[in-house]
């Protein structure tokens, strides 16, 4: 992993860095699978556009294992098979790569769309780049998730492979 990607749990993020006061960070977001090639290029032509940070978030829904989780904690509760790590791993090194500040965000919770969300909004994203690998998703859920990405982002939405929306592209 390059150094200048940093590989988190998102309750050690620190917040208040100077990339943050500077610009607005783009956040790329995927369901636990790799990231759609066409986000991954729109969401590193973005941070590079705008000088700003690049913080790649994998939310995976947080299953009802609750002797796993108390025991091991929430981050056992995710198989090695129902995540693509290294993929999205690879996605923040390219990014690290070129000289842009990167996070890898690694989120389990019970309603995952609305944590990728809470991320955006703590963050004071200026652009969210929805983009799950569309071959590894299930359509349905794909669908039901860019919806509530547009309806509650509160800033610029591209959603892959579409392209451009903004939040409020439903009403």
């Amino acid at each position: 992993m390059s150094p200048s990607t940093r590989d988190r749990a998102v309750h050690d993020v620190p917040r208040g860095t100077a990339a943050e006061a500077r610009r607005p960070p783009v956040v790329l977001g995927t369901l636990s699978v790799r990231v759609d090639p066409s986000a991954e290029e729109m969401a590193i032509a973005s941070a590079l556009e705008a000088g700003a940070a690049l913080i790649v978030v994998n939310v995976m829904r947080l299953r009802p294992y609750p002797a796993t989780i108390m025991l091991l904690g929430p981050g056992a509760a995710t198989l090695p098979h129902e995540e693509d790590l290294e993929a999205v791993r690879a996605t923040a090194r390219r990014a690290a790569e070129l000289g842009i500040p990167t996070e890898l965000l690694r989120v389990t919770a019970p309603r995952p769309v609305q944590a990728l969300l809470e991320i955006v909004h703590e963050r004071k994203a200026g652009m969210l780049v929805f983009g799950p690998d569309l071959a590894r998703t299930r359509r349905r859920t794909f669908r039901r998730a860019a919806r509530a990405v547009r309806r509650g982002a509160g800033c610029l939405v591209w959603i892959a492979p579409d392209g451009w929306l903004t939040p409020d592209a439903d009403a």
